[in-house]
């Protein structure tokens, strides 16, 4: 009797699932952030994501309208984590001058570790997009500087004169927002070369005085 030809073969490889599509749209949006950390810089297109994640466009577009809107998630997410880290700081750190300091280093150590979402909050990722990517941007930094006023606005009533301490708030969270701006603009310039948090510490504790 002749051996069965099937006898020994191997099991044939279930089929293959589909992601669900929040899956599918978190791969869009992990691919997306991680292509824009790639050296050089380069303006990342829908057909280098589709080649990245080896679908079609035609299945980007199914989960995103756009690239703007694939953007616009981004910032959605940025957003969400910097102003997780503002109420963490307002919950837990007693002082303003702590709070302010902990949102500071939460914003920089959040761009340290996400370079990609770095060169979106500096701004750098969105040349040659939509107008309105730059304007959300813009609004997240303003949104950050009003936090940090909130933040410095302990303990402020107690100040006899309440109007120079309300200048003196604007200022600080003025030039607070400028360095986190600055930092991560540059961590992006350099390549990533220069981390953002470099030197924040001492820097933190000369532009916030303990009160």
């Amino acid at each position: 009797m002749e051996p069965d030809a099937d006898a020994d073969a191997a099991p044939a490889a279930p089929p293959r699932a589909r992601p669900k599509p929040g899956e599918r749209r978190m791969a869009i949006l992990q691919t997306l952030a991680r292509m824009l950390q790639q050296p050089g810089g380069e303006r990342v297109t829908t057909a280098a994501l589709a080649r990245e994640l080896q679908v079609s466009e035609a299945a980007l577009y199914r989960h995103f309208a756009s690239k703007a809107q694939m953007f616009e998630a981004l910032i959605d997410f940025i957003e969400e984590s910097v102003f997780g880290m503002v109420n963490w700081a307002q919950t837990h750190e007693a002082g303003a001058s702590a709070q302010a300091r902990r949102v500071v280093l939460g914003v920089l150590q959040f761009a340290e570790k996400n370079p990609g979402l770095a060169r979106v909050m500096s701004g750098d990722a969105l040349v040659g997009e939509h107008e309105r990517l730059q304007a959300r941007v813009n609004h997240l930094h303003d949104k950050l500087e009003g936090a940090l006023r909130q933040c410095l606005r302990d303990g402020a009533d107690d100040s006899p004169d309440a109007a120079h301490a309300s200048l003196d708030i604007r200022v600080r969270a003025s030039a607070l927002t400028a360095f986190v701006i600055g930092r991560v603009q540059r961590q992006v310039k350099t390549g990533f070369a220069r981390p953002p948090g470099e030197w924040a510490e001492d820097v933190l504790a000369r532009m916030l005085p303990p009160r």
